[in-house]
């Protein structure tokens, strides 16, 4: 499905949440270091419910161990930020896509962006807030992805059964 990139996540509940979306949705998260929390929080686990054992995140110990890896996908990496004005529902998704997300206190390093300009993608909205919470982001954006490919993939049937 598509790969979520958390780079430097500082709040265990919203990484919590990613994580539950992320099962859910057959999303594969990455978690770049530094943490701003412990893997094991009782927290983290907590938001993410029972699902965090079904989750089987990547922990990488540094954006440039996840970049190491994965710089040949660079063509696929998506970045949000609010500093671009390319609008998340005009870029094109394809499974196996990286969504890239900042740390809720500084957003993503611009260095990262800069490997993929064009693929530099916000969320509108109005001139009286800053940004969205990070887990809200991650799901417009992600469920904006699955919505382009829905038919690729396997989701159970949606059945109204009352």
């Amino acid at each position: 499905m598509f790969n979520i990139v958390l780079v430097n996540p500082k709040i265990h509940t919203n990484t919590g949440s990613i994580g539950r979306m992320c099962v859910n949705c057959g999303a594969k998260l990455h978690l770049v270091k530094p943490l701003g929390f412990e893997i094991d929080d009782k927290h983290l686990r907590r938001a993410g419910l029972d699902y965090w054992a079904s989750l089987n995140p990547v922990i990488w110990e540094s954006l440039d161990s996840f970049l190491e890896a994965n710089l040949e996908f660079k063509d696929r990496f998506f970045f949000a930020t609010t500093k671009c004005n390319k609008l998340y529902f005009e870029a094109e998704f394809k499974p196996g896509d990286y969504l890239f997300f900042g740390g809720e206190d500084c957003g993503l390093p611009l260095d990262l962006m800069r490997l993929n300009r064009d693929n530099c993608i916000t969320i509108p909205m109005t001139s009286q807030g800053r940004s969205l919470n990070l887990a809200t982001s991650v799901g417009i954006i992600t469920y904006e992805a699955i919505r382009q490919n829905i038919d690729k993939f396997d989701f159970r049937d949606m059945v109204c059964e009352f």
